[in-house]
């Protein structure tokens, strides 16, 4: 029976020198990290933050992109004979490619790389991140000279600079003339607010499709908002008013009283210690004497939160909090430090009260285990339980239900209960929530009888491409040709017995999820194991840039 819906990521060796190695490969080269520091990172988005302490930088003047070539060069403290790993992103932020720049020359104790590479011409701008070591990143914003005019690091002819600052007073008003000769000559306006409430005029955004505004409360906290002219019409719409009558009300509030009681309640749960305020991000859409609260952004929005210490990576999740279930859950984050200033900036689509806990989680069983590192990070960032408190059965099978559930919490979705897309998934099972919002969002579709069998062990295949499919969702490109299909499985014995996923499995190796069970096999219609699981999702999370 041909299954559509979610498939299984291989996993690792089968012997422990295979598994460390797979744990090993295909770290993201560009790993995002916010930092305010740096003049020539001010061109950077807001969207696209630059770490403080890194120890390479770009050559803003050497670095352009005109007639649909990329070239430039970085320069660094350290000398790498293996070169700088550049991963190139379009003004979509979507990621295109990853190039090398090469040893050029060393001067007085700074080393030099170059490096070209043709890229579509058709961009506006091109973002561009390296690092030189797995911890830091810095990045760079390089104009299309050919099409948009300007140079290197400025902005194209007639878009202005990439940030412009309006003040808000107490009252949130925001004044649409301004805003809009900001937004005529900005590709980002800073909204500085002196209260928690910031009212901006739709009007003033209808001719600003893909650039952004920022909120900066008083309280520190930011959110950037994508301007996207359909869906504000769409809003719109819901309201009963056109766009140019619509508000939207951006709210970031310190959480208080009860709720605040709850909250640290539920960090207490967890043996957690709050590392950031509990802050409500709220977004309402008002006019005609109606207003709508907005649930869903329709984009990944980033959200920033002040931490009052430092973050480890590895033991510190930022979490949103469930009022319905006063529990807290992973949301994708990732955090920085730069001069004292340490920050974590949420991805998420939704609108609830955020909050930034350091939390230590292990299991028993999981000592001397080849996933440990992984199922030890997905735990404390409250992605995977354990079997019970103490055991996690690495090695134990994961059923489609189980899956769908993680893969769920670590895209940060809000599950839904309500209706069933499967005539097997009961409105009470534990499962239907996180099962219907995988469904929502295109990642499962089940079998041909309109089943999803929740409680089957999922395989390998299946697994592969739930994984790649939860990659498309996060705006990470998979696409494979054909003969790129034929290429990346042809090394593996047993790729015929892929039933129907082999796209979607040469896609995850491509995007160096996968690996194989041994270096000839892919072992597809295996079950996949918890420690597998544990270990694509991270990969996962990793390559989407949901996590440091």
């Amino acid at each position: 029976m041909k299954e559509y819906g979610e498939t299984y990521l291989p996993s690792c060796d089968k012997t422990n020198e295979r598994k460390k190695e797979e744990m090993g490969l295909f770290k993201r080269a560009a790993i995002r990290k916010t930092s305010g520091m740096l003049a020539l990172m001010l061109l950077v988005s807001l969207l696209m933050p630059v770490l403080a302490f890194a120890d390479t930088w770009f050559d803003s003047n050497a670095t352009t992109y005109k007639g649909g070539v990329v070239k430039g060069s970085v320069y660094s403290t350290t000398y790498n004979p293996s070169g700088v790993t550049i991963s190139v992103y379009n003004d979509s932020d979507v990621y295109i490619k990853s190039l090398t720049a090469t040893y050029d020359r060393t001067v007085s104790g700074i080393t030099y790389y170059k490096f070209e590479s043709s890229i579509s011409n058709s961009y506006r701008y091109l973002k561009l991140a390296t690092n030189f070591s797995v911890s830091d990143t810095v990045y760079q914003v390089v104009y299309n000279t050919t099409v948009y005019g300007g140079g290197g690091g400025g902005g194209p002819v007639g878009s202005g600079s990439p940030n412009g600052e309006i003040s808000v007073g107490s009252d949130g008003k925001v004044d649409s003339a301004n805003l809009s000769s900001q937004l005529k000559s900005n590709n980002n306006v800073t909204l500085k607010v002196a209260g928690e409430t910031a009212n901006i005029p739709v009007s003033a955004l209808l001719d600003a499709n893909g650039k952004t505004i920022t909120v900066v409360a008083n309280n520190g906290a930011t959110y950037v908002l994508p301007i996207n002219t359909q869906w504000l019409n769409d809003l719109a719409k819901k309201v009963g008013v056109e766009a140019k009558d619509l508000t939207l009300q951006v709210k970031i509030a310190k959480v208080t009283g009860n709720t605040l009681t709850a909250v640290q309640n539920a960090v207490k749960s967890l043996n957690g210690k709050q590392l950031a305020d509990a802050i409500d991000f709220t977004v309402t859409a008002q006019g005609g004497g109606k207003s709508v609260v907005v649930e869903d952004m329709g984009t990944y929005t980033s959200r920033t939160l002040p931490l009052t210490a430092k973050a480890d990576p590895n033991t510190t999740t930022a979490a949103v909090f469930d009022a319905a279930t006063n529990t807290l859950q992973f949301v994708p984050a990732v955090f920085s430090s730069d001069n004292n200033k340490n920050t974590a900036t949420i991805k998420r689509q939704s609108n609830s009260i955020y909050t930034v806990i350091e939390h230590k989680k292990s299991f028993g069983d999981i000592t001397g285990h080849w996933a440990k590192n992984d199922i030890e990070l997905l735990a404390n960032k409250l992605i995977v339980n354990g079997a019970t408190d103490s055991e996690f059965q690495p090695e134990r099978s994961i059923t489609r239900a189980e899956f769908a559930a993680l893969i769920v919490r670590a895209l940060g979705l809000n599950a839904s209960a309500t209706g069933s897309s499967f005539k097997d998934v009961e409105a009470g099972a534990w499962y239907a929530g996180v099962v219907n919002a995988a469904a929502k969002a295109g990642l499962i579709n089940g079998y041909e009888d309109g089943t999803f069998r929740p409680n089957n062990e999922i395989n390998r295949e299946e697994l592969a491409a739930l994984i790649v499919r939860a990659l498309n969702y996060a705006g990470v490109k998979t696409e494979v040709t054909p003969a790129k299909v034929n290429e990346l499985l042809a090394k593996f014995q047993d790729s015929s017995d892929i039933v129907w996923a082999k796209t979607e499995i040469a896609a995850a190796i491509d995007a160096g999820i996968i690996n194989g069970m041994t270096d000839v096999t892919l072992a597809p219609r295996d079950d996949a194991t918890r420690a597998q699981s544990a270990t694509m999702l991270k990969r996962l999370l990793s390559k989407a840039q949901f996590i440091n």
